[in-house]
């Protein structure tokens, strides 16, 4: 069957390199070792976490967590710790943005940069494109600048510091593929209402930890919001843009 030219399904076909290798850039050095090294860290920063929550109950954590105020004393609290995506969850990633063709990917919540390795790993097996992140803590975007930079992708990426609802206010691409939605979950919906009418039809919207922001959950699952959307892995809300009627 002839393939159509708009890429606003998923095209197994766009897992093939350019070159015919089954070789990827994230399975391959520099990137595989880089990201190896980065979980290993981060499974070993994973008990700073503790003392963040220590003493709240479960409903206070996810309060706390989902807050659209407290945010930025929370997270600065956790500036040294890397809060990455899990090895799955950044493989995921990489399928899923070399599934769609992503060219056009924006990350809300770099931290240390691993889930943006992911994703910039697939732009490069796509053939190109542009990853633009939001971070608002300087000290991790640093880290992050420099994690990219070993990996040799940093032509892909450009890491916006500050406030995201700032940041990913201007000077977007005109069709945007992919999103990550992984810093504050409180303001999931806001960062979605950012980027909303730059989703292309079919791109692909990816919301860790999406059950902390029940707002945005409500409106993904709205019959009449223009999402398909379904739960997905391990607290991964996973949506789809639907073409406008």
């Amino acid at each position: 069957m002839e393939k159509a030219n708009d890429c606003s399904y998923f095209s197994w076909s766009n897992i093939a390199l350019s070159n015919g290798s089954s070789m990827t850039t994230l399975t391959t050095p520099p990137v595989a070792a880089l990201l190896e090294r980065l979980f290993a860290e981060a499974e070993a920063a994973s008990a700073a976490l503790a003392p963040a929550f220590a003493g709240m109950s479960a409903a206070e954590r996810a309060a706390l967590l989902s807050s659209k105020t407290e945010y930025r004393a929370l997270y600065g609290r956790m500036k040294d710790v890397p809060l990455a995506v899990s090895p799955e969850t950044g493989r995921l990633l990489y399928m899923l943005a070399r599934a769609v063709g992503a060219r056009q990917i924006v990350e809300f919540g770099t931290s240390f940069g691993i889930s943006t390795l992911h994703l910039a790993a697939a732009l490069r097996d796509n053939g190109g494109g542009r990853l633009i992140g939001s971070e608002f803590e300087p000290s991790k975007v640093a880290r992050a600048r420099a994690n990219i930079a070993a990996a040799g992708l940093s032509e892909l990426v450009e890491i916006r510091e500050g406030d995201a609802l700032q940041t990913l206010a201007r000077d977007l691409p005109a069709e945007i593929d992919l999103v990550l939605l992984d810093g504050a979950k409180g303001l999931y919906p806001e960062v979605l209402a950012l980027l909303q009418d730059r989703l292309r039809p079919g791109a692909l919207i990816v919301a860790d930890n999406a059950d902390w922001s029940p707002e945005y959950l409500a409106q993904v699952r709205s019959p009449a919001a223009g999402y398909l959307s379904v739960p997905f892995a391990e607290e991964i809300e996973l949506s789809m843009r639907l073409p406008k009627e």
